[in-house]
């Protein structure tokens, strides 16, 4: 049979209308199986085999650096495990001691640091420029001693002083003299702080560092698993918020606080804050997410809450609240996806199981929560993450490190955030 080019026209219509009919039927057959992260008959651990494979963009994952300790088994196995998972291409080596191993090793001196890291580390990113995420992997030290910057005798955290990799002898990067009564320390204003924009290295310098780390190689596995499960949900938990006693009437105009005044000069003093500021700013972070129509759940009295399941968020005093129970801090569950903040001095002091001292992020780990930062020595309270610029910026979308750093005044200073960086549970896909 001779078909006419009208004839051709008409089939080749009905067969185009008839495979995007077929798309249509199978996406929402497959839309209407997707699992809802509300859904608390569902373990967690369910969730972490998603339906189908992760979908990222593919030019973030091309801006993600993997590092990974030669001499520390662990780290390798985790690096190998991440890069597997997300698809990451871009990976480094770096040899110094196993940090897994002893708390001896978490810590190590800055002259080797420059000379076993951050050395080849500048040459190999001076060829790779777009890259903006670095990831560590337990088994690389959490600090460093003896370095010009940080809190008293120059500790700051490893993961910070390559966050401001690019920023050590720069005119346009600015250090601050961070004072209360008689402590001090030295590190330099975050210039991501308080963006508005999305991060990149080209435009604000510097890099979003975090690492996968936990008291275990599973622990720190798991984070993995978490953030890709959470690609495949829709959050619909509670961000819980624990403020100590706080009482009307709450100034929010200040919020988010920021010490740094106009055309602020290198080594300049900057005040530490008060304890009233960061409860207000867990008070604008509730009245934000209220507006937004999220869900949240905000204490303001002195209770310290804990026996929380399929949390989206979490920051409270931790420790540091007067009415802190370890109890209700270890029986918080998190939904994939989570993150948490808490106002601890020393949160992140290590990684290892140990026992005293303050709460640990260790511990939230455990908890299964996704994203959570803490401190390897006094912070100051100046440091710890505005939680209204972290939840604003993290359910508008954003990922989990350009979250984190945005909520975050100082770079090469004692911060450490652990999780998978380009986590975005709450991103339009």
């Amino acid at each position: 049979m001779i078909l006419t080019q009208s004839s051709l026209r008409i089939l080749f219509l009905a067969e185009f209308a008839l495979f995007f009919s077929c798309i249509f039927l199978f996406g929402c057959k497959e839309q209407a199986a997707s699992p809802v992260v509300g859904d608390v008959s569902r373990s967690q651990d369910e969730l972490l085999v998603p339906s189908k494979p992760p979908v990222r963009v593919e030019s973030i994952v091309d801006r993600v650096l993997v590092i990974e300790n030669a001499n520390s088994p662990v780290s390798i196995e985790i690096a190998r495990y991440y890069r597997q998972k997300r698809g990451v291409s871009n990976s480094f080596s770096i040899r110094c001691a196993d940090s897994s191993q002893s708390v001896e090793f978490e810590t190590l001196d800055y002259v080797a640091y420059e000379e076993l890291i951050a050395k080849p580390l500048r040459e190999y990113l001076s060829r790779k420029p777009e890259i903006d995420f670095i990831v560590l992997t337990k088994g690389i030290p959490i600090r460093l001693s003896n370095a010009p910057v940080g809190f008293a005798s120059g500790r700051p955290s490893l993961d910070s002083c390559l966050a401001a990799l690019d920023y050590f002898g720069r005119n346009e990067c600015t250090r601050a003299v961070i004072v209360e009564n008689d402590l001090r320390g030295i590190a330099y204003i975050n210039r991501f702080w308080n963006s508005k924009e999305r991060f990149s290295h080209a435009k604000h310098g510097g890099y979003l560092v975090t690492r996968l780390d936990g008291y275990s190689v599973d622990a720190a596995k798991a984070l993995v698993d978490y953030s890709i499960a959470s690609d495949d949900v829709r959050p619909t938990g509670v961000i819980l918020l624990d403020s100590m006693a706080l009482s009307d009437p709450v100034d929010t105009s200040n919020v988010p606080l920021s010490p740094f005044p106009p055309g602020m000069k290198d080594m300049e003093i900057v005040a530490e804050i008060g304890w009233g500021e960061w409860n207000i700013d867990l008070f604008a972070a509730n009245n934000h997410l209220s507006r937004m129509g999220l869900p949240v759940e905000f204490d303001r009295t002195e209770n310290f809450i804990g026996n929380r399941q399929w949390l989206m968020g979490y920051a409270s005093w931790g420790s540091n609240d007067v009415k802190y129970i370890a109890e209700n801090y270890q029986t918080l569950g998190f939904a994939p996806g989570a993150i948490a903040e808490t106002a601890v001095s020393t949160g992140a002091r290590t990684f290892l199981p140990t026992t005293g001292g303050q709460s640990l992020i260790a511990d939230l780990i455990e908890s299964k929560v996704t994203g959570v930062k803490g401190y390897c020595d006094e912070p100051f309270l100046l440091a710890v993450a505005s939680p209204s610029i972290l939840f604003d910026r993290y359910t508008r979308g954003w990922t989990l490190a350009e979250s984190f750093y945005a909520a975050s005044r100082f770079v090469g200073w004692e911060d450490i955030v652990v999780g998978d960086p380009i986590a975005a549970p709450y991103a339009v896909r």
